[in-house]
């Protein structure tokens, strides 16, 4: 007795504040969502196998986005278990509460200056399974993308965003929160001060609530939409093809830190002084729309696999965590069109196949005995970066497009 007492006075439990920022905790977003529909949910041995798999990674943070289903839930039962079963396992959360306006995903029009009735249950429920698993759920974040304009289906003013902030924060205070648990909210870099036209004093009484920002920014989604940084110059013209790219890729890492650095020296500005992560970033593999062959010519699995090396290694470099979008595909993003970007983002695809970006941790035999839905990790292309690279286009010229 005297012993199992002595183990859990000096066992040391990690918070927010030792794992964000911190290299040896890789971070990713992460749905495990098999099926074309959310309605079939991943079951407890998925999760597990999920969970074994991103350990295996270096992944030791997790990011989801909503308590409404049983995937959260379920996952925070799924890490207890492996907890249980190996006391070295380390997996931690960042658990989401969707944030909506009212009518949002409805019929009607969405009222964006009123908070849809949902959302308090959402909190109680973020609320009750931090206070269930305070040894997994490290941070709450209120909202995702909940205030950035173009979520036209349901996103709500900064003031919203603050009162629940503020609302979590007063439960740390009361101590029915854990006291070293982080509150943030997780949206684009816009909606943090990135973009002059989000400036209000909501947002700067918000990014005075929360104990850290995570801001979100996609470079691929700017080669269509912002498109000026990622066509290739005059000057490149000689280059080959593979160069071009590359160059390209490197382009996209630096309009990211320009993101960034637009949140965080607008958050300077203010006088305020606190860590500010990456809550989202990352780059399709497979497109038919915006960013495919006949568009910006952006998503591939090349480009991909440079984007996730280029990412962690400035953000590792930095203390930033990122939590890279995302861990698995899920084609129910876009259930209707399987070549859509938004089911294409994973690191490892339907088939159990681990994408270009970690052929290496497959040569290293970082998977194995490990399978997810009953099938080993292999690479994709079967591992031949001469087929892989047949797919690769180069991005369009300046004279090609209209920016």
């Amino acid at each position: 007795m005297l012993e199992s007492k002595k183990k859990t006075h000096t066992e040391k439990q990690l918070s927010a504040a030792d794992i964000l920022g911190n290299p040896d905790y890789l971070a990713i977003s992460y749905g495990g969502y098999r099926q074309k529909t959310r309605d079939i949910q991943p079951t407890i041995n998925e999760l597990k196998d999920d969970m074994k798999l991103l350990s295996a990674m270096g992944i030791k943070i997790l990011r989801t986005y909503n308590v409404q289903l049983q995937q959260a839930s379920n996952l925070l039962k799924a890490i207890s278990e492996l907890k249980n079963e190996d006391s070295s396992f380390e997996m931690y959360v960042m658990l989401g509460a969707w944030i909506d306006c009212l009518n949002a995903w409805t019929d009607k029009v969405p009222n964006h200056e009123v908070e849809s009735e949902q959302n308090a249950g959402e909190i109680e429920r973020a609320v009750a399974l931090a206070k269930q698993y305070p040894n997994i759920v490290k941070i709450i974040a209120v909202g995702n993308e909940a205030m950035v304009n173009w979520a036209t289906s349901y996103f709500v003013r900064p003031r919203v965003i603050l009162k629940w902030v503020n609302y979590l924060q007063d439960l740390k205070h009361k101590g029915e929160l854990p006291g070293d648990l982080w509150i943030t909210s997780s949206d684009d870099f816009s909606s943090w001060g990135g973009d002059p036209n989000y400036h209000n004093e909501d947002l700067n009484n918000l990014i005075r609530a929360v104990d850290y920002i995570s801001m979100h920014t996609y470079p691929m989604h700017n080669s269509h939409y912002n498109p000026a940084f990622w066509l290739v110059s005059e000057e490149e013209l000689e280059l080959s093809d593979k160069e071009k790219v590359d160059s390209a890729m490197q382009r996209a890492i630096l309009f990211s830190q320009k993101q960034y650095d637009s949140v965080a020296n607008y958050m300077r500005s203010l006088g305020i002084n606190k860590p500010v992560h990456i809550g989202e970033t990352g780059w399709a593999t497979i497109s038919n729309e915006h960013y495919g062959a006949d568009g910006s010519k952006a998503a591939d699995e090349y480009k991909s696999g440079k984007y996730y090396q280029l990412t962690r290694e400035w953000t590792n470099k930095e203390r930033i965590s990122c939590f890279y979008f995302e861990a698995f595909d899920e084609q129910w993003k876009d259930a209707a069109n399987p070549l859509g970007s938004e089911n294409h983002f994973g690191l490892i695809n339907l088939k159990g196949q681990a994408k270009y970006a970690i052929w290496g941790l497959v040569d290293k035999g970082a998977f194995n005995g490990l399978t997810r839905d009953g099938k080993t990790i292999t690479k994709t292309y079967n591992g031949k970066e001469e087929d892989l690279l047949k797919d690769v286009h180069v991005p369009p010229k300046r004279e090609e497009i209209t920016i």
